[in-house]
């Protein structure tokens, strides 16, 4: 979806200045208030900005021009993803937030003419909003062949049966995609799913909750739901690809989106790095004493630094590798950057909580916000612990004996 070329600096500069001053302007402002919700209250709001970020040439980055986006390629696109990650708003308006980046991108390119037009054109607008279905709450979500969720043919359509969870955004979405079980007898355990649109207003699907994540309920965006497959009819024409395709269709989806997330882990990162240096020479122990005198605060500081501008780097090499070979190329470093930054993103923010002392444990700050959510991070896209092990296995092969 990505084109190759990326822009001349002096542009992409003075893109990313802009993309900086709407986000910095527009959303800081709001955005803890909108958190806080209740988020439907503030839709108005925040459509309105979604016009206004498309009046400034910043709206689907990700998406070519002739979709209405700006054509980035991956790189330039990580670099932009990174600013607006300082916000939870910033991919939200600009419509480049999961899951529907993901789902554009997999539309884009294994979805039907029929599909295109019916699914991804609106969601291309940012006039729809979708979610995608894998994870089930009676298997691990680290391994996506075990699935219980059967997607089973009858004439010309399929019935699916299932009970998935984490289907983040499902609340307000008008479909999802779902990951089900179409040829049971496969050979290959990665040729037994397939991957299928479905509009959500089926009356065989239902959503059974917004899942609370320590405690908070989120809802619309925000959300991530519990959802049931009961009977759930669709006709064949809702398959995306062909049967069977399910697993690799998912390995497409997450390489770049990998890089999506690691990006606007960053731009977390970023911002938080900024209120805790803040926090850390406003706050006096003592008159005239404030807590950046503190060798332990300067030394979490300058940790932060580090980790922060290393975890770029790194993204932003990956990036610029997938662009060039493709995402079956650079495998190890996906898995490298995804755990990395991953954790990187919440000793940050544990940072910056322990200098805000009983202030970072309230809501009176994004810093709760992003502790509570963020730290699915190391889960998602597979846990930290599959991602080591893969890239230890990949390695120790160059030295086993042949």
């Amino acid at each position: 979806m990505h084109p190759t070329q990326n822009l001349p600096s002096s542009e992409l500069s003075k893109l990313l200045d802009s993309y900086r001053k709407f986000v910095e302007t527009e959303l800081y402002p709001i955005d803890l208030k909108v958190v806080q919700g209740p988020f439907r209250s503030y839709l108005p709001q925040l459509n309105e900005l979604r016009e206004k970020a498309k009046n400034l040439g910043l709206f689907a980055p990700h998406l070519d021009k002739e979709s209405g986006g700006l054509g980035l390629s991956l790189s330039d696109f990580a670099r932009v993803s990174e600013i607006l990650g300082t916000s939870p708003l910033g991919h939200y308006v600009c419509n480049c937030q999961a899951p529907d980046i993901g789902n554009m991108e997999l539309l884009e390119l294994f979805g039907s003419d029929w599909q295109k037009e019916t699914f991804l054109h609106p969601l291309q607008k940012g006039k729809i909003r979708s979610c995608f279905a894998m994870t089930e709450p009676a298997n691990a979500g680290s391994n996506p062949v075990i699935l219980s969720t059967t997607a089973t043919r009858e004439g010309d359509s399929y019935v699916i049966n299932g009970h998935k969870w984490f289907t983040t955004a499902a609340d307000g979405a008008t479909f999802t995609i779902v990951m089900a079980v179409t040829n049971p007898e496969a050979e290959s355990p990665y040729q037994r799913a397939s991957m299928i649109l479905v509009p959500l207003d089926n009356p065989g699907f239902s959503l059974i909750r917004n899942i609370p994540i320590m405690g908070e309920e989120g809802e619309d965006y925000l959300s991530h739901a519990e959802v049931k497959f009961e009977n759930c009819r669709v006709s064949s024409d809702h398959l995306i690809g062909k049967e069977g395709q399910g697993f690799a269709l998912a390995q497409e989806r997450l390489g770049p989106g990998r890089i999506h997330h690691c990006m606007r882990w960053i731009g977390i990162c970023e911002r938080v790095f900024d209120m805790m240096c803040h926090r850390a020479v406003s706050r006096e122990l003592l008159p005239g004493k404030p807590l950046a005198e503190k060798q332990s605060v300067q030394n979490w500081i300058a940790e932060s630094r580090a980790e922060i501008n290393a975890s770029r780097l790194m993204v932003l090499n990956v990036a610029s590798r997938m662009q060039e070979l493709g995402s079956k190329a650079v495998k190890e470093e996906i898995s490298t950057i995804k755990f990395y930054v991953a954790d990187v993103l919440m000793k940050v923010i544990d940072r910056a909580i322990q200098v805000h002392g009983a202030l970072g444990v309230t809501d009176d700050t994004l810093l709760s916000f992003w502790y509570r959510h963020e730290r699915g991070a190391r889960i998602y896209d597979g846990p930290d612990e599959v991602h080591k092990a893969s890239l230890a296995k990949s390695i120790l092969k160059k030295y086993r004996p042949q």
